[in-house]
């Protein structure tokens, strides 16, 4: 009997998601079980053992805004294929009227336009977002909910049957695709029950906070999708409110990307940064908030970190190999950037 001989690239592949989950969780913060809901997805197709005629996974990311939901998918690209890049992105927000959603398939032959007007999803794009690391491509639908009804009714052939009739009569092949949908449905009601301001606590004593949040995400969801759609979704995640570790721990990921920045993009006249704890308070109080999470501190650092930075660049107060300390003005709003050698640098 002849063994079974698997392909070198799926060896490879199989190589890659080895460590995959301790490479999501030092890019995600304080979400464990979304990181354990993927992951076994994706070993499934790595395996070879993904079912035939669906997408490998299907995956609904609820939850309020700040959260991580986005930054999932596109650390699931950057562990998979070296780059967070790798993703076909589609922003729901640019579809909310039924006319708009055709820009998705092309305008079928005979329609005025037909040649002229691509489609956003096909073939070659998806195929684009796999790399030599990875065959698997990420497919994102970003706020789901606020698209035209009718983008649910075109994409449940995709959840079902893998398979995007265009326009031009072509087809797109999702089968070897995790496709995430994401969404604020129920996130308004979460904050609130988190807040315990309208006795929602008292419904169902017995619940975790989890448990409840995620119930009154799936309520919201079934409330706006058709059945049809809700029961092609093979992982709804909702995803709870960061701590401020966790605050703390992604500020240390933005801090350490853009050091990454500084050595990569000035080389030999690259400087490290360092920051007092009264500048990283400075930096949480600004980009992070209850409402909406973290989602402003990459905001925040491009404006009171990166932006200050070019002038000590461009003027070269800042000499290769220093360390730039970086403090809280005790005047104004603002931070200060001090030398070790050459003193006050900038405000």
């Amino acid at each position: 009997m002849k063994a079974n001989v698997i392909p070198m690239r799926a060896q490879n592949e199989a190589a890659q998601t080895c460590d995959l989950a301790a490479r999501l969780r030092r890019r995600i913060v304080g979400q464990q079980e979304a990181i354990d809901a993927i992951v076994p997805y994706v070993e499934l197709y790595e395996a070879g053992l993904a079912p035939e005629g669906r997408p490998v996974g299907v995956f609904l990311l609820l939850g309020p805004t700040g959260t991580g939901k986005t930054r999932t998918v596109e650390a699931l690209a950057e562990s998979l294929h070296g780059s967070e890049k790798n993703v076909l992105r589609i922003d729901c927000g640019e579809f909310q009227l039924e006319h708009e959603v055709a820009k998705l398939i092309g305008a079928p032959p005979g329609y005025l336009g037909h040649r002229e007007t691509q489609p956003m999803i096909s073939q070659h794009k998806l195929n684009a977002t796999s790399s030599d690391r990875s065959s698997l491509s990420i497919v994102l639908f970003d706020e789901i909910e606020k698209a035209a009804p009718s983008l649910g009714r075109l994409l449940l052939g995709v959840l079902d049957k893998a398979w995007l009739k265009l326009g031009d009569n072509t087809t797109v092949n999702f089968e070897r695709s995790l496709i995430f949908m994401t969404s604020n449905l129920g996130a308004r009601e979460m904050m609130a029950e988190l807040t315990d301001r309208y006795g929602f606590a008292s419904a169902h004593p017995g619940d975790s906070s989890e448990t409840k949040l995620h119930r009154i995400g799936l309520g919201a969801v079934r409330k706006r999708f058709s059945p049809e759609f809700v029961n092609r979704i093979d992982r709804t995640l909702t995803y709870s409110p960061l701590s401020r570790e966790a605050f703390d721990a992604i500020l240390d990921l933005q801090l350490e990307a853009l050091q990454r920045h500084i050595s990569i993009r000035l080389g030999p006249s690259s400087f490290a940064i360092k920051l007092t704890s009264a500048a990283r308070r400075f930096l949480l109080e600004e980009g992070t908030s209850a409402e909406y999470g973290a989602r402003e501190l990459k905001r925040v650092i491009h404006r009171h970190l990166i932006q200050p930075m070019a002038r000590l660049v461009l003027d070269k107060t800042a000499a290769p190999g220093s360390t730039v300390w970086i403090d809280r003005s005790s005047f104004a709003a603002l931070l200060t950037f001090h030398s070790k050698s050459d003193g006050n640098l900038a405000a």
